[in-house]
């Protein structure tokens, strides 16, 4: 049967749908399901309410984020979860391929968007421009107990800026594989232990007021003049503007789980810790 009409039986319109938008600083579940639980109680609290998830406050997440959990937990208490927002690339692929699309939005939120991405250059290199042979774990090398190289300047530009963070950022908790913290334009302060597998970058200084056992890279941004400082150095690599030692046979013996500085010197020379000729200098304190 057919119907000779003028009627569309399909159209398109513009609308603005009431959407919570709800920041999330962990996506660990305990922690999300003891902060839920404080705020609304063991049960439903909202009436089906649409939500975004605003990722843009985040510090530091698992490597493997369990979006059915934090969905479930969230669906608990009377929301409609729609999606995310505001939250790095890398981020926002695993919430896509959870099911969560990312949504920009709207204007006259008083929530700021996220900063557009930056356009390559070598002057101002973006974190993600970092090789990833300083991003992720490095194989094991027979020839030597250090290794020191000079970062490839060149990589692809990233689709987004990582983490909005403010530009001294002080970190009181400790740090588990797989976690991974950027103070983007100044300082990194972290009180607590950066374990083995997690991941602490500034564009200025790195101050560990505890063991550093995990990746340090300061100066991200080609800051020359940045250092790392720890109280116990145990790491498994340091970077200072994209030069670079791994650790992977473990720290020299007149260093390891002493308080040192690591900082670039100003002419390649032989290195107090290895004997290799470098310019990644890494030094005891004397806090005595």
């Amino acid at each position: 049967m057919t119907h000779d009409t003028d009627i569309a039986l399909i159209e398109f319109k513009g609308t603005t749908l009431p959407v919570l938008a709800i920041t999330l600083r962990s996506l660990e579940p305990n922690e999300l399901a003891a902060a839920s639980g404080a705020l609304f109680g063991d049960g439903g609290f909202f009436d089906g309410d649409l939500a975004v998830l605003d990722l843009s406050q985040l510090v530091v997440w698992p490597e493997s984020v369990d979006w059915a959990t934090v969905i479930n937990l969230l669906t608990s208490h009377g929301l409609k979860v729609l999606g995310v927002t505001r939250c790095n690339g890398e981020l926002g692929s695993s919430a896509q391929a959870a099911g969560l699309p990312m949504l920009a939005l709207s204007a006259g939120r008083t929530a700021k968007p996220a900063a557009p991405a930056k356009a390559a250059s070598v002057s101002d290199p973006d974190l993600d421009k970092i090789p990833a042979s300083l991003r992720k774990a490095q194989p094991a090398s027979s020839s030597a107990p250090a290794a020191e190289t000079v970062s490839n300047p060149t990589a692809e530009s990233p689709g987004e800026e990582m983490i909005q963070n403010p530009a001294n950022l002080i970190i009181d908790r400790p740090l588990r594989s797989g976690q991974q913290v950027y103070a983007k334009g100044g300082d990194l302060i972290i009180l607590a232990a950066v374990n083995p597998g997690a991941e602490v970058i500034a564009d200025g200084n790195i101050h560990v007021y505890a063991p550093l056992r995990g990746r340090a890279l300061a100066g991200a941004r080609g800051n020359n003049e940045a250092r790392i400082l720890t109280t116990v150095f145990a790491a498994e690599l340091v970077s200072i503007a994209g030069i670079y030692r791994t650790f992977e046979d473990g720290v020299p013996a007149r260093l390891a789980n002493q308080p040192v500085q690591v900082r670039l010197a100003q002419e390649p020379a032989i290195s107090n810790s290895t004997g290799l000729k470098s310019r990644l200098e890494i030094d005891i304190l004397r806090v005595d």
